[in-house]
């Protein structure tokens, strides 16, 4: 008799509050912004930065601005990475998938012990970000693999690993943005900022990332992880795709907290030069995330567009993130199944 191992997958995102108010911003804000893997400075300044500043200031800030976006099934973050799971498992119908939040709610946790126990063998775990970071694809699995240590449970083990450039993400990502583009648009990929530390770290050489004129453009081994390349390699992508020559499109990171340096150019820098150029007509996309959130709803398509107007600029579109896209659950789903069939679990 030939057994069928069974398969589960767990879809990891970063987190978002419960609520849209300043306790739950603020429990979510200490349990993001402690982890050595986002803020890797030594303990006891982190302690200090974190609860002797930022969890002081910063939640009475910021959930005002979760209320703006909030929904009535509650968290955006949280509703469209549901639907981006339930909709996978529509079409994945033999394969069990749990979605949870590095940070806050759905737990790790709780993901892998429904998984656990549903009598999954094979566990396929997937980080919701295309581009390696420190801050996003190590640390979700560094906790995965902590949580499974604690539960006691030792299924095979595959990881999707980044897909900057796969197919089935540029396609569909692509698709999305070209009903919003015309010969007088210009095209800004807006990534999530990423401190320079973090990306001089997966330097192997120690004499590319930050060192040499266009490292970020450049495909060697030293960068091999380099979430700064991994952006430059999926606008690359998704611009050929679209037929953008070079002038058409211009890339950025936001979301920057803390005085360390930050990868350049901001975006808010960039809409500003954009507009000095001549810039009119502006569509941003924010490739990095998979699924809305404060940083796309909030911070592109409220905050970045009050400074695109109050500069000159006229006609403002923010793209969805991919979400629940049925091209991109075809994607995603397709992604799963190769994985499945090529990995050996690790």
């Amino acid at each position: 008799m030939i057994t069928v191992s069974k398969r589960g997958v767990l879809m990891i995102n970063v987190g978002t509050p419960d609520e849209p108010t300043v306790e739950s911003v603020r429990s979510y804000l200490r349990e993001f912004l402690l982890d050595p893997d986002v803020i890797d400075a030594p303990y006891l300044i982190r302690q200090l930065l974190v609860r002797g500043i930022i969890l002081r200031v910063r939640p009475g800030k910021v959930a005002p601005l979760y209320k703006k976006i909030w929904m009535e099934e509650g968290s955006p973050l949280r509703v469209y990475s549901e639907r981006i799971a339930e909709s996978a498992s529509e079409i994945l119908d033999d394969i069990k998938i749990e979605h949870a939040m590095r940070y806050g709610n759905p737990s790790i946790k709780i993901g892998l012990q429904k998984l656990m126990e549903s009598g999954v063998d094979d566990l396929l775990l997937l980080p919701m970000f295309p581009h390696h970071a420190q801050a996003t694809t190590e640390t979700a699995l560094k906790h995965a693999y902590r949580e499974l240590k604690d539960l006691g449970w030792q299924p095979n083990i595959i990881e999707m690993g980044n897909f900057q450039t796969d197919d089935n993400y540029i396609t569909p990502l692509a698709g999305s943005i070209e009903p919003h583009l015309d010969d007088d648009t210009h095209l800004l990929f807006s990534y999530h900022g990423l401190p320079v530390s973090h990306v001089k770290r997966v330097d192997r050489s120690k004499k590319h990332c930050q060192k040499v004129d266009g490292c970020c453009s450049i495909s060697c081994d030293a960068n091999e992880l380099c979430y700064g390349h991994h952006c430059m390699e999926t606008s690359i992508a998704v611009s050929k795709k679209l037929g953008l020559s070079s002038d058409r499109w211009s890339i950025s990171f936001q979301s920057r907290l803390g005085p360390v340096k930050w990868l350049t150019p901001s975006t808010s820098d960039m809409v500003r030069t954009l507009v000095e150029r001549g810039v009119r007509n502006l569509a941003i996309v924010a490739p990095a995330f998979l699924a809305d959130g404060l940083e796309t709803l909030e911070e592109l398509d409220i905050g970045i567009r009050e400074e695109f107007e109050e500069h000159g600029g006229e006609n403002l579109t923010v793209i969805k993130c991919l979400n629940d896209n049925p091209d991109w659950i075809a994607g995603l789903t397709e992604m799963v199944e190769q994985k499945f069939s090529l990995s050996v679990p690790v």
